[in-house]
């Protein structure tokens, strides 16, 4: 049985695609590993459709969750239709937990349109990677598809969610960040209209 949903933290995520437009070199995707703490595994043999990702919702309780979270070994903005068709659902349902989406902040690109207006009244968090302070740095630890211009895209969507989204937060590992850096990181995001974490580098 693949794993679609997870827990983690009193949280509910949701792995629905492990395509990705990026390498990012601290990725826990890289030598052979097929899960991480959330998960043992997290590689799908299918990307779910519609009726297994409600089926898989079905026999949770829902309740008992602090959030849900769309993020598992992939970009999940690949599927943003679907994840806007899920949302959808299960609000019609009643479920009322709190929605957060964790992003490469590539989606506007993936898609070919601006999807930050599609997030209104569906997402109430986005967490986008930010991972580093210059575009230099950015592309030397993300390794987008697209190169630098990924960089553009990341702040450009970024910018665009916090019209649409209540909570729009960027983040990077601390892995051989200086308190400088760091700064700077938090600078950029307060510009752009976000706020930022610090997230622990999990070496396994």
């Amino acid at each position: 049985m693949m794993t679609i949903t997870y827990e983690y933290e009193g949280s509910l995520y949701v792995n629905l695609t492990n395509r990705c437009n990026c390498s990012c070199v601290f990725c826990l995707r890289h030598n052979g590993h097929k899960g991480s703490i959330y998960a043992d595994d997290l590689w799908l043999e299918h990307e779910p459709t519609h009726e297994e990702i409600l089926a898989d919702f079905a026999r949770r309780d829902l309740s008992q969750y602090r959030e849900l979270v769309f993020c598992g070994f992939g970009e999940p903005t690949f599927r943003w239709d679907d994840i806007a068709w899920t949302v959808d659902r299960l609000k019609e349902q009643g479920v009322k937990l709190p929605i957060r989406i964790n992003t490469n902040g590539h989606g506007n690109h993936i898609n070919g349109r601006d999807i930050t207006p599609e997030m209104t009244g569906r997402i109430d968090t986005v967490s986008v990677s930010l991972n580093g302070s210059t575009v230099e740095e950015y592309v030397a630890v993300t390794r987008p598809g697209h190169g630098e211009q990924a960089w553009e895209d990341m702040l450009d969507f970024t910018r665009r969610a916090t019209g649409h989204v209540p909570d729009v937060v960027m983040t990077i590992v601390n892995k051989d960040k200086t308190p400088e850096d760091i700064e700077r990181c938090r600078a950029m995001a307060q510009l752009l209209g976000a706020r930022l974490r610090v997230r622990e580098y999990i070496p396994e």
